[in-house]
Formats: C-alpha cells, sequence, structure tokens
C-alpha cells in the first residue's frame, strides 16, 4: 500500500474506533466528553443564586469566568485560573464543591477532578521539592487523560511557600507542548488569607456610609493580589502571581447575622423541619463577631449544619 493510503487506513480506523466507544462504553461510564462533562454553567448560576448568602461580588464574577472560559465564540488560550480569598463559613470550599457538581455529571467524584489539601498532602515545608513535582506530575498526567479536568487547591494558606512554582508553565499561554492540551482546563485556589484584610476593607466602607451591595470586585482584588503574594502560604512570593496567570482574585466578604441565620433556616430544610425560633436563637447568641468592628460572625456559617443537627436530634 501507498504511504497516504495506509495513513488514510489508520486515520479512519481511529476515527471508527473513536465512534463505537462514544457510542457504547461512554454510554454507560465517565468518559472525557459532553456527556460526562456537560459544564451547565446555568445551573451553576441557579444554585449559587438559590444556596449562597452574602455573595454579591464572587457569585456573578465566578459564573461571568466561566462562561466566558466555555464560550465556542473565542477559543481559551490558557486554563482558567482562579483564587478565592476569605475567612472560615464564607462559602469558598461549598462553592468550590457546586462548580465541580454543575460541571461534570459525576461532580465532586468525577476522575477528572483533582483536590489537594494543603494541611493533609502538603503539610511539611522540608518536603517542598517532592510536593512539586508531585503536583507536575499528577497534573500532566490528569490533562493528558482529559484537557477538561478541574483542579482545587484546598487550605492554600497551610502549604509551605514555593509549592507551586512549578504550575506556572502549566498555567500560562501556550505554557505545554503540542502533545498536551492545558486551554480547557480550570484551577481553583482556595484561601483563608486575606479573610482579616477584606473584613476590615468591607468594616470600613460600610462604617463610611457604604452599603455591602455597592462594594466591587475592584475594590479587593488588588488587595488580595497582595496579601497572597506576601502573607505565608502556598502563593507566598510564587511565580503564578509575579507572572500574572491567575486570572481573577475573587473575594468572599464576611457574613453578617443576617446571612448566618439564612444559613440556620436552610440547614433546616435540609433536614425536612420546620425551623425552629428558640433552636435558632440559641445558635445566634452563641456567635461571636470580629473584634474591630463587630459587624462580621467570626466563623461565617461553618459547624452550622453540626449545631443544627445536635439540636433536632
Amino acid at each position: 500500500m501507498e504511504p497516504m493510503t495506509i495513513g488514510a487506513a489508520i486515520g479512519a480506523a481511529s476515527v471508527g474506533i473513536s465512534y463505537f466507544k462514544g457510542q457504547t462504553y461512554c454510554r454507560l461510564y465517565e468518559c472525557c466528553d459532553v456527556r460526562s462533562i456537560p459544564a451547565n454553567v446555568q445551573a451553576l448560576e441557579k444554585s449559587l443564586q438559590k444556596k449562597v448568602y452574602g455573595q454579591h461580588i464572587a457569585v456573578p464574577h465566578i459564573i461571568s469566568a466561566l462562561s466566558a472560559h466555555f464560550s465556542s465564540q473565542v477559543k481559551s488560550r490558557k486554563p482558567l485560573v482562579l483564587s478565592f480569598h476569605g475567612g472560615p463559613g464564607t462559602g469558598k470550599s461549598f462553592v468550590a464543591d457546586q462548580i465541580a457538581q454543575a460541571l461534570y455529571l459525576q461532580g465532586s467524584k468525577s476522575a477528572y477532578v483533582a483536590k489537594f489539601l494543603g494541611r493533609a498532602n502538603f503539610a511539611q515545608a522540608a518536603h517542598v521539592a517532592t510536593y512539586k513535582e508531585h503536583i507536575d506530575r499528577e497534573v500532566h498526567k490528569r490533562l493528558t487523560n482529559c484537557p477538561r479536568s478541574l483542579f482545587i487547591f484546598d487550605e492554600v494558606e497551610k502549604m509551605p511557600s514555593g509549592v507551586f512554582d512549578t504550575l506556572k508553565a502549566l498555567l500560562d499561554y501556550n505554557g505545554l507542548d503540542d502533545e498536551i492540551d492545558n486551554t480547557q482546563a480550570i484551577f481553583i485556589f482556595l484561601s483563608n488569607n486575606g479573610g482579616t484584610h477584606i473584613s476590615e476593607h468591607l468594616g470600613n466602607s460600610m462604617k463610611g456610609g457604604k452599603l455591602r451591595e455597592d462594594t466591587r470586585l475592584s475594590d479587593y482584588e488588588p488587595l488580595l493580589q497582595k496579601v497572597a503574594y506576601s502573607m505565608d502560604g502556598g502563593l507566598k512570593k510564587t511565580s503564578l502571581i509575579e507572572s500574572y496567570v491567575i486570572d481573577h482574585y475573587i473575594p468572599f466578604l464576611p457574613l453578617e447575622k443576617a446571612h448566618v441565620l439564612k444559613c440556620l433556616e436552610a440547614e433546616f430544610q435540609r433536614w425536612k423541619k420546620t425551623p425552629d425560633r428558640n433552636i435558632i436563637n440559641d445558635i445566634l447568641s452563641s456567635m461571636t463577631y470580629d473584634r474591630i468592628h463587630a459587624l462580621f460572625v467570626s466563623s461565617g456559617c461553618k459547624t452550622l449544619d453540626k449545631k443544627v443537627a445536635m439540636a433536632i436530634n
């Protein structure tokens, strides 16, 4: 056979195998395709609007960033990189999980969703070199298996400085060779760093007469970039910030009593119980507030599920 004929035959066979797999295996099991990765941003938007409280900046900007990333009009030229910042209980981990649930048919259990925990996976500063190799190897492997992978790095403030240095090339424009497509991937960093700075800035604005809902992303993003670069943690003095490969620094604002009340009512609904005002008042009265402004609940909505569960059982 002529070389051109052989090449055409191989190409046809490859197409045939892919078609057969799509019609059989991928209808039953997870594959790196549209069925398994529907990327339902509209469903995510409805979910966040219903279940996330007090985050008038984070929710719309996350939805806009994801919509733009998945837009068919303009092909992405780099991975989408988001950095979530805020105090405990403000919704960072919850939103990251909701993103996984909306983008992947199997949600957080998808083989194409990788989650790394700072305290559990990267606790020792002496092992930074090993951690860097592990992250580099894991990201390369997962992108090879599926370019539409989602990577979530939680508790970034617990990670040693320098652990993300090898990621710079992976997150930049044309960062990888032609054999690996990194442009469809999403990377999310979650950190408590910046939480006190966000609270202080918002508290000062509110004390000065500005409504909470009138604050904008531009009020916080430059601040968060500086905080992430200077404070201890995985992003400290990292090339990710120096090279501007992080696309959006998203502030998760501290929650006020009214927001925590909504979280409590949602917990009762989750248990299919009528909200008990006595239990709610007891829980609210046990809350502590920030020392500077006494406006924001220190723990946000964190641990409320356990408090409600204990109270109604």
